[in-house]
Parts: C-alpha cells; sequence; structure tokens
C-alpha cells in the first residue's frame, strides 16, 4: 500500500496495536504487517515519527527495556490514548461507512 495512502491513519493503527498491551516499535512494525495480511508493511522511518509524536502528545508513554542485552523503547497506551483511540474508531467507522455508500461496495 501507498505510504501516503495510510496518512491520517497511522496513529489510530499504532494506538490499536498498542491497546494489546507495551510493545517496542520493531515488534509494533511486524504487528501491524501481520495483522493487515502485508497491506501495512511500513519502514521505520514511517512509524517511529509516529510514535515519538503520540508520546509527545500524551497518548503514549515509554519506558527503556532490555532484550538480549540491547536497550530498546517499549511503548504503551496512556488513558488519553484509550480515548483517542475510541474516538479514532468511531471516527473510522462513520468515514468507512460513507466511502462504502457512495462507491456501492458491501460494507
Amino acid at each position: 500500500m501507498r505510504r501516503d495512502a495510510t496518512q491520517g491513519h497511522l496513529d489510530v493503527l499504532v494506538l490499536r496495536v498498542l491497546s494489546g498491551g507495551p510493545m517496542h516499535g520493531y515488534a509494533l512494525i511486524t504487528e501491524l504487517k501481520r495483522r493487515s495480511g502485508g497491506v501495512f508493511d511500513l519502514p521505520e522511518g514511517t512509524v517511529y515519527p509516529s510514535l515519538h509524536r503520540l508520546e509527545a502528545a500524551g497518548l503514549l508513554a515509554s519506558d527503556w527495556d532490555s532484550a538480549d542485552g540491547r536497550r530498546r523503547r517499549c511503548y504503551r497506551l496512556t488513558a488519553e490514548g484509550q480515548q483517542r483511540l475510541a474516538a479514532g474508531q468511531r471516527e473510522w467507522t462513520r468515514f468507512a461507512g460513507g466511502m462504502n455508500a457512495v462507491l456501492g461496495c458491501a460494507g
């Protein structure tokens, strides 16, 4: 999928994946790809800025973790992030319903 096609939706996708529990960036990228059946095979340069932006906005928090002798930052949803995720899911449902109605797609 074109990278620009995810613009505006990536943050909600990231929040949704992290709603299942804390995760480091590479694991998040892998999980996005797995859950989407390969549609969202996004580069680090797309996902990490989103993580940083969401953390700066207070929607995510992070801590350093060590695994296999390597330090990595693990991200988790905040209460504010959970609220934003719920709002984003409502917005997406409404948007997708409108698109389906106009395009004549089964929805």
